[in-house]
């Protein structure tokens, strides 16, 4: 997914210079803006319809509505309620209850892949929309965390993916990282409760701060 812009994009109103009544217009009008944003979802979604590597053309298209449809109601979701989390910032319960539905709408998303993809390539779409970072952050850990037992490895994941599950739902690049970021900072809770920390030996593989 494309940081930020894909969202909500925003359009400069025309500029009037002094002296004139010509004016110009510094970014592209609102069809144009729309235009750009259709092709950059088609191509989010052709980069994942590739990776499921579908054989079956009437589900292929299928897929590809329920994916390119999430794009955008993904997009409205947060123009519309974006504004209100910041007003409701500190109060948990208003936050909680905007939300809401959009976890109605990831559910209603699932629901429809789910109809047409099996586990693994339902995993795989979740996987393209946060740009592989369970797995990329998971190596992270295993590097930096060499003596993890089986049920370290299991927890860490499993924080991961709820990451991702969450992430998924972004209205931009910065916020999906701020998701994953968040739930690092859980698992590290986690493993220093465990009385486990990264190994001092090779700092350059801890997971990175910012992927």
């Amino acid at each position: 997914m494309v940081a930020g812009g894909c969202f909500g994009m925003q359009l400069l109103a025309p500029r009037v210079f002094a002296g004139g009544d010509k004016t110009t217009t510094s970014l592209p009008t609102a069809v144009g803006a729309e235009t750009n944003y259709t092709r950059a979802i088609e191509g989010r979604t052709a980069d994942i319809l590739a990776v499921l590597e579908l054989t079956n053309s009437a589900a292929k298209e299928k897929v590809h509505d329920v994916i390119v449809a999430q794009y955008r109601a993904l997009r409205a979701w947060h123009d519309a309620n974006d504004p209100k989390l910041k007003a409701a910032k500190g109060d948990t319960n208003a936050v909680a209850q905007i939300r809401s539905s959009l976890k109605t709408l990831h559910d209603q998303f699932i629901a429809a892949l789910s109809a047409q993809l099996s586990p693994e390539q339902v995993e795989k779409v979740k996987d393209k929309m946060t740009y592989g970072k369970v797995q990329f952050t998971y190596a992270g850990y295993l590097a930096a965390y060499p003596d993890l037992t089986e049920e370290n490895k299991r927890k860490i994941l499993e924080l991961l993916k709820q990451a991702r599950e969450e992430a998924m739902d972004g209205g931009s690049a910065d916020e999906k990282t701020a998701v994953f970021q968040r739930y690092k900072g859980k698992i590290n809770n986690y493993l220093a409760k465990q009385g486990i920390h990264p190994d001092k030996e090779k700092p350059a593989s801890q997971p990175p701060a910012n992927q």
